[in-house]
């Protein structure tokens, strides 16, 4: 499952997008099948934490890639790469000459939902780990929460800090010489996360 700094880089990728009018929309999932967002623009793409959210005027695209999920990208009218049965998110973004498909296969999660129902779609997560100006000190204290549990399985839960998978958990844990299994009133956690961001 990618982690956040894969969600990151996916983001960076995605930035052509922004400013872009949208001529083509497919959403392949049964709840959104018919939602349009021609004529739209993008405003801006970013992720937060393993998700990545895409702002069409007043509307955002929420997509998560779990374990197999991945964006294309490419011209219209060209062959896709991938099996069409795996698309779940198709847009067409105007570009001259020809317009740039950008396809969404295999996604776990697509929702869309209006501006103002971002910070709820995000209320459920711990500061993400990866932002310029993280919240520390909240994540100390979501992870504090919680002493007998696992450091690996406190740095796991998105709800204390969001962006860590199993590769840097593991990662953090070893090069803080501590073992995943310790709990975290066992241990300096705090260096723990400071190691892991």
């Amino acid at each position: 499952m990618p982690e956040g700094d894969s969600v990151l880089q996916l983001a960076n990728r995605l930035h052509f997008m922004e400013g872009r009018e949208v001529t083509g929309c497919s959403f392949r999932v049964p709840r959104y099948a018919t939602v349009h967002l021609e004529g739209t623009s993008c405003q801006r793409v970013w992720p937060y934490g393993k998700h990545l959210f895409m702002q069409f005027d007043d509307r955002i695209v929420h997509t998560h890639l779990k374990m197999e999920g991945t964006w294309a990208i490419h011209y219209v009218g060209d062959r896709w790469r991938r099996p069409a049965h795996s698309a779940r998110v198709v847009l067409a973004l105007a570009n001259r000459p020809r317009d740039i498909e950008l396809v969404g296969h295999w996604l776990g999660l697509v929702e869309v939902f209006g501006l103002d129902d971002y910070y709820e779609s995000i209320a459920d997560l711990g500061p993400d780990i990866l932002l310029p100006r993280w919240d520390r000190e909240e994540a100390v204290r979501r992870i504090s929460m919680r002493p007998g549990r696992s450091i690996g399985a406190a740095l796991l839960d998105q709800g204390n800090v969001a962006g860590i998978g199993n590769e840097y958990r593991a990662e953090a844990c070893f090069i803080a010489g501590v073992h995943p299994a310790a709990r975290v009133e066992d241990i300096d956690y705090e260096h723990v996360l400071d190691v892991a961001r």
